[in-house]
């Protein structure tokens, strides 16, 4: 059993007067201990089971294959297996051990993609000494005059942009949002007279230099010419709502999961946000309403959202919640909004753009949850108009697939995907997405086949004194074959659960027999009679749950029977 978490509270008695930090996140230390020694008793037990098997196989020396396959795929430390060669007059053939080590090494590093060329990102140090900081308008309007101080092209400086040139602006002053909090740089335009320069994206280069990249799609542009700057303003309204939900999102987690949950990431744009967080297990459905309950609560009232200048130290004193390990300057931007009996609701340190008030964030809706990392969890949330357009495709979704669509079904799934915007989702997050949206389609077309009795049929008898369920299901996956026979057997209580399912020509037959019966009955000879009536291959498992295949549906009440003799 795990003992290491019991520890802590001898930790926390001794050391919390230094690490305050103890004292406020208690349950995820807690927690986060006793998981990692549950998962290392399983990877010991599953690591030992293995090594023992290889052992068996060995007179003095263990493979270097077999403890690096041990500690590069299952985790099993090097000197755990040492120990217990050592034990058994035994050793590793470390020289193979060590040659895998610097090949699996050498890999990483080859397929290390890195941050970027460093001449590049060069370029920028020299550009600072030579240029004032960008100024940011942003927050008070959304176009503004400047004027053109650096032009680079192909990652170099020039005097000058013509049409078709893709390259780079600096200006004096923007009021273009340069990415940064997790919020994406603004797009829109340059121009002037005859000049037009499409900005696709705006970053920021150490610390407050405004880097606007895009194309001339017409003229030209020298260094010290006047330009007029005019940001996409719908794109920027959806991406200030998104930015000012995640804030209320924040709260939200704390509020109905612990003062545990603190930030760990996020991405907000104009058609989603992604929020990640310090968590350890996925969040309950009734969580997720909770949560969700909060968040429409406080834009259900409209109330004005307060921006206040302050030191850091003074913002935290009025209970803004900093970001552990954010760097923050002399003078810090206070967000405080959604009212709460005349409290604000969430008050937080954020240099974003935001609502003025958090009715125009609009209807919210927790989309996805998924894990990202140990202790860390990934929520993905839409508003308003691109909400209103996924829940008008999944309902959709929902109608079309008793009826097999499947095209329409795919078509349906990339615009659910796309979440009603540009599909600007990162391939990790679209793979996350799909792996939802298909879990969700199997489950509706799961439960729409159970509910029709013509395709799902049970029934219940008696021999000798053993409750017996049967049923024959069309057009199931026989993946879904073990839920049916822990729910038989939860609804026998005692017995024994005999499942067909036929799909695209191939049968499932999964047998369950309750604990007490499984001294005088084994699922697994069920299914090998069963399987060679409908011309499978015996299939396998245990006593108390077996799984096989075959091609005759036709076949199946034969088998039936047969199986009913064998009780």
């Amino acid at each position: 059993e795990p003992v290491f978490y019991n520890l802590f509270d001898t930790l926390k008695n001794e050391m919390s007067g230094n690490y305050p930090e103890l004292v406020r996140a208690e349950s995820l230390i807690k927690e986060t201990l006793k998981m990692e020694e549950e998962k290392f008793l399983v990877l010991l037990d599953r690591g030992i089971k293995i090594l023992n098997d290889e052992i068996s196989k060995i007179d003095k020396v263990l493979p270097g294959e077999v403890a690096f396959k041990l500690y590069d795929t299952y985790g099993f430390p090097l000197d755990l297996t040492e120990d217990i060669l050592r034990n058994k007059s035994m050793s590793i053939d470390t020289e193979k051990f060590n040659s895998l080590m610097k090949e699996s090494r050498e890999l990483a590093k080859k397929n290390w993609k890195g941050s970027g060329d460093a001449a590049v990102e060069d370029i920028w140090f020299g550009i600072k000494d030579k240029i004032e900081p960008t100024e940011f308008l942003g927050y008070e309007t959304n176009q503004a005059e400047g004027v053109v101080l650096s032009l680079l092209k192909d990652n170099k400086e020039v005097d000058q942009l013509k049409e078709n040139d893709e390259g780079m602006i600096i200006v004096n002053q923007t009021p273009f949002y340069g990415e940064s909090g997790g919020q994406v740089g603004d797009t829109g335009e340059i121009v002037s007279n005859d000049f037009k320069f499409e900005v696709t994206d705006v970053q920021k280069k150490l610390g407050d230099l405004f880097v606007h990249y895009g194309k001339v799609k017409s003229g030209s542009i020298k260094l010290q010419e006047s330009v007029e700057l005019k940001i996409d303003v719908e794109r920027r309204d959806n991406t200030r709502a998104y930015h000012s939900a995640t804030h209320l999102l924040h709260e939200s987690l704390r509020r109905v999961l612990g003062t545990h949950v603190t930030q760990k990431g996020s991405l907000v744009e104009p058609s989603r946000l992604r929020f990640d967080f310090s968590h350890m297990k996925p969040i309950l459905n009734e969580e997720i309403d909770k949560i969700e309950e909060f968040v429409n609560t406080m834009v259900s009232k409209k109330s004005d959202v307060k921006t206040r200048l302050m030191t850091p130290d003074e913002a935290v004193e009025n209970g803004a919640l900093a970001l552990f390990g954010e760097k923050y300057g002399d003078e810090v931007r206070v967000l405080s909004m959604g009212d709460e009996n005349g409290k604000y609701f969430s008050t937080e340190l954020c240099g974003g753009t935001h609502v003025k008030n958090t009715g125009d964030i609009g209807k919210f809706k927790i989309v996805s949850q998924s894990s990202i990392a140990a202790g860390v969890r990934r929520i993905e949330a839409l508003r308003d108009k691109q909400l209103e357009e996924y829940l008008k495709n999944k309902e959709k979704l929902s109608n079309l697939s008793a009826e097999k669509d499947e095209e329409t079904i795919k078509d349906l799934s990339q615009q659910i995907i796309k979440l009603g915007g540009k599909p600007s989702l990162e391939e990790a997050d679209q793979k996350t997405l799909i792996k939802n949206l298909t879990k969700q389609l199997e489950a509706i077309s799961v439960n729409t086949i159970l509910e029709d009795k013509s395709k799902n049929i049970i029934k219940d008898e008696e021999i000798n004194g053993i409750k017996l369920r049967l049923q024959k299901i069309d057009g199931l996956p026989p993946k879904e074959l073990r839920k049916l026979v822990d729910k038989g057997k939860k609804d026998l209580g005692e017995g024994i659960v005999v499942v067909f399912a036929n799909k695209d020509d191939k049968v499932g037959l999964a047998v369950g027999v309750t604990d007490k019966l499984t001294s005088k009955f084994d699922a697994v000879q069920f299914v090998k009679v069963g399987s060679e009536i409908i011309g499978g291959k015996g299939g396998g498992g245990r006593k108390d749950f077996a799984q096989a295949g075959g091609q005759d549906q036709s076949k199946i009440e034969e088998a039936f029977e047969k199986l009913k003799g064998l009780i």
